[in-house]
């Protein structure tokens, strides 16, 4: 082998540049779970590999680049950087949904809102100054991803705030079960990904329930309503269950808190006679619609309700459910970590947090090292593994 084929094979790895991670507010303990996991594997590949030749900033003591969102008395604010990315491949990370951060406003103690964090991502961008060699932000909860479509003379709010990304220079958007993915439409020529935490719940699901007989006579899965169809088709189809379809009977005539009330549930499927059921939706708001589904398939003699989501806001606080868990309504919640959960839910006995700073982590450095992601949005072949492992406890 000559010299030059000798140089060309230990160079194997080629960043995209050195790797920055900014934690903004709310994001700091999910983006330290993330950054630990990068540096092990970093590690690891070091220790494997050692005749190669790693390039500048492939390791580091952490990959977190401080940044400080201040506010001054009247809520205005600004962002600073406390080192240089000049060159980085810089991922910005916000949790947009944590309201469990506050400032203060005239003295007064704010919780921050959606609009706060997503001004924040935009100060951040502004302090970067286009000095990042590559730019993305990764929002796991879409910032206005509910308020995706226009029904008469309403806001695009999801559309107008992607392309703000986009003309702030911002080159690959990242989210998680979008409410519905078709916003990208908004930035055709951005790179937009929506990933899905599919095959952490239901390795959560698996490991934790013991017992399940996964076949169509003794489980299936519901959608709690049409807009989760798809997501809720995807695990009937790979756990090889039948799919079940509550539709919601609205009242159009008035709106209350931003949407039309639900009159009724209409259910639309088999019969849920000593079934245990799975209840699949991208998020739980107050968590209301859900409860009133478990009931209607408990009426119907349900065995057990499981409720697998990936963003648990509970808007409206856990105090239903808790009632509802000692009326036995149903038996336990899977969310991912990917959004802030309330203290007193991290506590509750019927609660599992999905943990997806590995998957998070996977991702971000696959990106740094520019391969391909493909393998990360189709894991079916990840969870029939899991399917082929699990054997289920049966009590006699």
């Amino acid at each position: 082998m000559s010299s030059i084929e000798e140089l060309g094979r230990r160079f194997q790895i080629v960043p995209v540049g050195p790797l920055g991670i900014i934690a903004l507010d709310g994001s700091r303990e999910l983006v330290e779970l993330v950054n630990d996991f990068i540096l092990r594997r970093r590690l690891e590949f070091i220790q494997k590999n050692a005749d190669s030749l790693p390039f500048a900033g492939f390791i580091r003591d952490s990959f977190i680049i401080n940044c400080s969102c201040s506010r001054f008395a009247n809520g205005e604010g600004k962002a600073t950087l406390e080192e240089t990315v000049r060159g980085y491949d810089i991922y910005i990370i916000a949790d947009v949904g944590n309201y469990h951060c506050k400032y203060n406003l005239f003295g007064i103690e704010h919780p921050m809102s959606p609009d706060d964090h997503f001004q924040d991502i935009k100060r951040t961008i502004a302090a970067i100054a286009g000095k990042a060699r590559h730019l993305t932000v990764i929002m796991p909860f879409l910032y206005e991803g509910r308020q995706h479509k226009r029904q008469s003379r309403e806001s695009l709010d999801c559309a107008i705030a992607l392309q703000e990304l986009a003309n702030l220079g911002v080159d690959n958007i990242i989210t998680f079960d979008a409410h519905d993915p078709r916003v990208n439409n908004a930035v055709p020529l951005k790179s937009f990904e929506n990933l899905h935490s599919s095959y952490q719940i239901i390795k959560a699901f698996l490991s934790n329930e013991k017992d399940l007989e996964i076949n169509k006579s003794k489980m299936l899965v519901v959608s709690p309503d049409e807009g989760a169809m798809e997501r809720a088709l995807y695990y009937a189809s790979i756990l090889g269950l039948d799919l079940s379809l509550f539709y919601k009977r609205r009242d159009y005539t008035r709106i209350v808190n931003g949407k039309n009330p639900i009159m009724k549930h209409e259910f639309l499927g088999d019969d849920v006679n000593g079934k245990d059921v799975l209840i699949i939706d991208d998020m739980l708001s107050s968590g209301d619609s859900i409860l009133d589904i478990a009931r209607e398939l408990k009426k119907r003699k349900a065995r057990r309700i499981f409720i697998g989501v990936t963003f648990a806001l509970f808007t409206e606080g856990i105090a239903e459910f808790e009632a509802c868990f000692k009326e036995g309504i149903f038996d336990r919640l899977y969310a991912t970590n990917l959004t802030y959960r309330r203290e007193e839910l991290l506590k509750a006995s019927w609660y599992v947090d999905v943990n997806m700073s590995e998957f998070l982590a996977h991702l971000i450095d696959m990106l740094n090292l520019d391969q391909s992601i493909s393998s990360l949005f189709d894991p079916s072949d990840k969870i029939h593994k899991l399917l082929r492992t699990y054997t289920p406890k049966i009590e006699q």
